[in-house]
């Protein structure tokens, strides 16, 4: 029996993929999440549509698991160039609509994108990539996903520098799920409440594109 069509698949669900798991389940998307461990997919079954433990990443088991039903897949393990490579190509051949794959090095970068993946890199210096984007404007699109999902990154305006991440009330206000937190040329990807913003921080949100539009009326059109 074919599997019901679901919003996002998420193949790998270390800090990365489980954060991305979660703040697309909170924005109310359906999402698949699959690992091998069963540690990490015992911890995120409560906040996603459904959690698989899997045996491997061969094509065979990713069909059993639903993956050729997603409109979009995000490949989240990239420790292993090898397998995140086949991975993704296993994906790309289920014909899925739409692949990212994380990346851990511009080689590894190029490979996924040679072979038609999205490429992202959650954990390398951002501000190298868009540095030159950044100068011209506070606010950018960095992954535009299904619908009216998008990840934003912004520098933080001076009204909020000195208050901490709760305070802000990016998320408790706007709705928006802060997944990484940059300054110094350093990515962290557990924001932390108490996190007091400083000057150079950068904040990086997934959210939906409404709520991301509100809080740039309110703090970034200065």
């Amino acid at each position: 029996m074919k599997k019901k069509d679901i919003e996002y698949g998420i193949i790998g669900l270390g800090t990365f993929g489980s954060n991305l798991a979660k703040n697309l389940s909170r924005a109310g998307k359906e999402v698949l999440a699959i690992d091998q461990d069963e540690n990490k997919v015992d911890a995120i079954k409560d906040y996603v549509e459904e959690a698989l433990i899997v045996k491997s990443l061969d094509k065979n088991v990713l069909e059993e698991a639903g993956i050729q039903n997603c409109h979009t897949v995000i490949i989240c393990t990239s420790k292993d160039t090898a397998i995140s490579v086949l991975t993704t190509l296993n994906v790309i051949n289920m014909k899925v609509k739409r692949v990212l794959a994380k990346a851990n090095s511009d080689d590894h970068g190029a490979i996924l994108e040679k072979i038609g993946a999205e490429v992202i890199y959650p954990e390398r210096d951002m501000a190298d990539r868009i540095g030159n984007m950044l100068t011209n404007s506070r606010s950018l699109d960095f992954i535009k996903l299904n619908g009216n999902v998008s990840v934003t990154e912004f520098r933080i305006p001076s009204n909020l520098i000195g208050k901490t991440l709760k305070e802000s009330k990016i998320r408790d206000k706007y709705k928006l799920n802060v997944i990484a937190l940059e300054n110094d040329d350093e990515t962290t990807t557990i924001a932390d409440p108490n996190h007091i913003f400083k000057e150079e921080d950068y904040v990086v949100v997934l959210g939906s594109d409404e709520n991301i539009r509100a809080f740039e009326q309110e703090y970034l059109n200065e």
